[in-house]
């Protein structure tokens, strides 16, 4: 089985009970299914969930080159330097990311509100990027955006593989076939 779930901002990525926190068992009522790696609690969008070991490792394991796509919503307006940065890699101190696909794109159609909403301030404009990346190390898109002079104020993953985003609702979520990732 594989679930498609589009995580709500503030959603911890894990079953067990977090006092005072919402958690994927506050959504997802299935027994047997986990993460298919991870989301940031303060990132939202597309998770999968399954409850096949194998295929959660394939999905989760770098190795395999599984395309993650990322709309983050940054403080400023890319330069097209940092754009190039971005896509020849970046040195993080502690790992040097992959070349990543990047590039400026409108507000995503159709995306929800974010609750409760980035903060807004009238004198510095924001910006959308699009990002490829085959990692996902830890807070690694907001390193990199940030590294490259553009804060990251919302995140939203909108595809890994050919699975997608588009048609869930923040906190909804579908059964897909395996097929569906290649």
């Amino acid at each position: 089985m594989l679930i498609a779930f589009n995580k709500p901002f503030g959603v911890i990525c894990k079953f067990s009970p977090e006092p005072g926190r919402p958690t994927l068992a506050d959504f997802i009522k299935l027994p047997g299914v986990y993460p298919a790696g991870r989301l940031d609690t303060d990132s939202e969008g597309l998770l999968l969930l399954t409850d096949d070991g194998a295929l959660q490792a394939r999905i989760a394991n770098p190795r395999h080159k599984l395309a993650k796509v990322y709309w983050a919503q940054v403080e400023g307006v890319p330069t097209d330097e940092a754009l190039a940065a971005l896509r020849r890699g970046v040195d993080l101190r502690d790992f040097s990311t992959q070349p990543a696909e990047a590039r400026l794109i409108d507000e995503p159609a159709n995306l929800w509100p974010r609750d409760p909403p980035i903060r807004h301030r009238a004198k510095i404009p924001t910006a959308w990027i699009e990002l490829t990346i085959r990692e996902g190390k830890n807070r690694q898109v907001r390193r990199m955006t940030a590294h490259v002079g553009f804060p990251t104020l919302r995140l939203v993953r909108a595809r890994i593989g050919r699975v997608e985003i588009e048609g869930l609702a923040s906190g909804e979520w579908r059964e897909i076939g395996a097929a569906a990732l290649y």
